[in-house]
């Protein structure tokens, strides 16, 4: 039976008004919540905006540049179901587009019947598809420390560190370059320690807003501010005998970083508007990439809060101080990417594995990984060539387009760089550039203000 649409939110994307008017009758009619859009590039604005179910987008928008346009779609909306709609004399060119990674088509003016039936069906399979593979990577999280099979010394010693530290209740700080994988690393310690079968429950400080934080910690009454309709547990009550793992803490408020210490040392607090203390049992994992004894020093971070964080400190090393280990990292994201999408796995050639391990990765695993994403929805075929990497990760444009950090370089100085580069990477998107470098859209405006760098133009292509 297929899953009720009522909730369901729908991008359409048909340039001709009448088509367009048409098909937003019959989603709206199927209880479809639908935003129309006319062109590929409004479309890929909007999903920046919110997210969406499933993409109805005409064979005209797709055709200018298939490869490119369903990557796009499909990067933007989380590998949201993409279906075509087409006029009956272009089913063919539908069906050569299958394979690129286009769900399924519909012939235009869509039935309604029709319509309700194939969209439903496919948007369950799809939540099947996202059930099977989160469950099945919370199995991988829960079968051992992080990256058992690491063969760079660096990473042994932290995995080594990491068994010692997980039984313990100790409150845990880790420290670490932007895409490194320091939730996969508190994820680890919960999920090795006696709370694996309790909450995890991880909160990025940097992605709420200062006069939010509070509620999500704390949680709130009803009626204790405007569009308070009821009582609302924060991370702490939800985490209570599990972990509770604060990303970005460097970015708290100094208010809320009051709140925080006290929390810490007394295991207790009151909901904002409630008279009632809480209590809870939480073990507090914190990490952030920045200099928290400089915050310390600028009296921008409570001296207090940071020592009590740093009971047991762990370090992990960017990727390019552990190049041993990408090859099976990009052979266990490959497998990983291809089941999330629901696509045939391809193999990495041997030159291509050389490639990505001569490379320095500035963004560390979050870099890689994303990189190979791009590349399974846009390489056609089953395996992945040399050729087919970006040019700057080919041969020795990799030493010279991303050159190593000669002894002596500051954290500051690096992460001025990576920012930088990002910026000129993704053309000037600050949206997409903070989602590359995992980091809030707020933090990143911060720090190009901080460190004096100058925006690059974004190039506009011309609507079609």
């Amino acid at each position: 039976m297929a899953i009720a649409p009522q909730t369901r939110r729908v991008l359409l994307v048909e340039p001709d008004p009448s088509a367009r008017k048409r098909a937003l009758q019959v989603l709206s009619d199927a209880r479809y919540e639908v935003t129309p859009s006319s062109d590929a590039l409004e479309a890929l604005e909007l999903t920046q905006a919110r997210d969406y179910d499933a993409i109805l987008v005409a064979l005209e928008v797709i055709e200018i540049d298939p490869t490119a346009r369903i990557r796009d779609f499909k990067r933007r909306t989380r590998a949201a179901p993409l279906l075509l709609l087409c006029p009956s004399d272009r089913i063919q060119a539908a069906v050569r587009l299958l394979g690129l990674g286009v769900d399924d088509y519909l012939l235009r003016p869509p039935d309604p019947r029709e319509l309700e039936a194939r969209l439903g069906r496919i948007l369950e399979r799809h939540e099947l598809d996202s059930r099977v593979h989160f469950f099945q990577d919370e199995i991988s999280k829960r079968s051992g420390p992080i990256d058992p099979e690491a063969k760079s010394p660096s990473m042994r010693r932290l995995t080594d560190r990491l068994k010692r530290v997980a039984p313990m209740r100790s409150t845990v700080l880790i420290f670490g370059e932007s895409g490194v994988g320091k939730e996969l690393v508190a994820r680890s310690i919960h999920f090795n320690s006696p709370r694996r079968e309790q909450p995890f429950v991880a909160l990025n400080c940097a992605a709420i807003p200062s006069g939010l934080i509070e509620s999500e910690l704390f949680g709130h009454e009803k009626g204790s501010f405007t569009g308070a309709h009821a009582r609302v547990r924060g991370k702490f009550e939800i985490s209570h005998r599990g972990t509770l793992f604060l990303d970005e803490i460097g970015e708290m408020a100094q208010v809320t970083q009051t709140k925080l210490l006290r929390v810490l040392e007394q295991r207790e607090f009151m909901r904002i508007g409630g008279d009632r203390r809480v209590r809870v049992d939480v073990r507090v994992l914190a990490a952030t990439n920045a200099n928290l004894e400089k915050l310390v020093a600028e009296k921008q971070f409570r001296q207090d809060l940071y020592y009590r964080l740093k009971v047991v400190t762990l370090t992990v090393p960017p990727l390019r101080e552990r190049r041993e280990d990408i090859p099976a990292l990009a052979h266990l994201f490959i497998d990983q990417l291809s089941r999330a999408n629901a696509i045939p796995p391809k193999r990495l050639t041997a030159a291509a594995v050389d490639a990505l391990t001569d490379f320095s990765w500035p963004g560390n695993v979050r870099e890689l990984k994303n990189m190979l994403e791009n590349l399974l929805v846009s390489v056609v075929g089953s395996e992945v060539r040399a050729d087919d990497l970006p040019i700057y990760l080919r041969g020795e444009r990799a030493t010279t387009s991303t050159p190593e950090y000669p002894p002596g370089t500051t954290l500051e100085e690096m992460e001025r760089d990576l920012i930088l580069r990002t910026l000129e990477q993704t053309g000037g998107n600050r949206t997409h550039s903070a989602e590359i470098l995992g980091i809030g859209v707020r933090t990143l405006q911060r720090k190009i203000k901080g460190y004096g760098l100058v925006i690059p133009s974004r190039r506009r292509r011309p609507r079609s």
